[in-house]
């Protein structure tokens, strides 16, 4: 990917969370979007009503919606959001044959037409519909990643400036694991302007935000009925193409294919990452204490269970 040049990114899948996206790399300036979806009619609107907000947000790159795979060739970035959303009472894994089903034939588009391409994947449930994407496009495994850690890592910093009155930008956080309930948010790397927050709140009130981070996003289900989160989880992803496309090298947690990395082998999990212009370009191995190696590794038997769910569905 040559830094400097005019992007093209594509966004597949035209719903709430690809839309959003969509809108955030526009504001961002990051590059061109292709919005693509099956649904006729819905991504070209959607694109036309954010190119004429461009005049009044102030960009001027251009956003095109289709329903033709072929659009997306030569995007230096793909990142999807196609699938079905959680509803209340659903777990991630319960979306695990729908959503893989849809996976794996949008990997075929992707090869076929952005064979170059840096993947994020965004669908739940997201370290097994990665890991999946990742065996279908055979992509070098820098180049496939999925966006979870940057979004539990926000909604973590979230919860701890709530807690405790500060902007949310002195909050730094670090969220390892499945995207899921096994999740492992790491109170130890958690700091406000440096200080941990184990020096400036019980552990009692931490234990709750830890919680509250891991049911983050049911938390969300559950309010709304009928859908599940948008905004965060586009911004987050959002946050990610900014590093790969501008070349930052910044530190962002994300699902990352893990060779012996924490004890794992040939499987995805949210990790510390170094992402710039050729993906995922290291992967840090924090120091864990016993507890948390433990729970990372249960975190990982989910994600293992989940690819197998996939194996004995022909899907993988």
């Amino acid at each position: 990917m040559a830094a400097g040049k005019g992007f093209k990114i594509a966004c597949i899948g035209a719903g709430n969370v690809g839309a959003t996206l969509a809108q955030y790399c526009l504001e961002m300036e990051l590059g061109d979007v292709v919005l693509t979806d099956i649904v006729e009619g819905m991504p070209q609107g959607k694109a036309l009503d954010l190119t004429q907000a461009g005049p009044i947000r102030g960009y001027s790159c251009t956003a095109v919606g289709t329903n033709d795979y072929a659009d997306i060739r030569g995007a230096d970035l793909v990142m999807v959001t196609a699938g079905l959303p959680r509803k209340p009472g659903m777990s991630r894994l319960d979306l695990l044959e729908k959503n893989g089903a849809i996976i794996a034939g949008i990997c075929d588009e992707i090869r076929a037409h952005a064979p170059d391409a840096v993947v994020i994947i965004i669908t739940n449930p997201l370290d097994v519909m990665v890991y999946l994407a990742f065996k279908k496009l055979g992509f070098p495994p820098a180049r496939v990643m999925g966006m979870a850690g940057c979004l539990d890592s926000a909604r973590m910093r979230a919860f701890v400036a709530m807690e405790l009155g500060v902007s949310m930008t002195n909050v730094d956080t670090m969220v390892l694991g499945s995207h899921g309930d096994d999740m492992v948010p790491l109170p130890q790397y958690t700091t406000v302007s440096g200080i941990p927050i184990t020096r400036l709140l019980p552990q009692e009130r931490i234990d709750a935000i830890v919680e509250r981070t891991r049911k983050g996003g049911g938390e969300i289900v559950q309010l709304l009925k009928t859908g599940s989160a948008y905004y965060a989880p586009a911004a987050s992803a959002a946050r990610m193409a900014q590093a790969i496309l501008r070349d930052e090298k910044q530190l962002l947690p994300c699902a990352a294919y893990l060779t012996g990395q924490y004890g794992l082998d040939d499987i995805f999990m949210g990790v510390p990452c170094i992402l710039g212009k050729d993906g995922v370009e290291r992967i840090l191995e924090l120091e864990l204490t016993e507890q948390e190696r433990q729970s990372l590794h249960r975190s990982a038997g989910e994600v293992r269970t989940g690819i197998a769910g996939l194996q004995e569905r022909g899907i993988l």
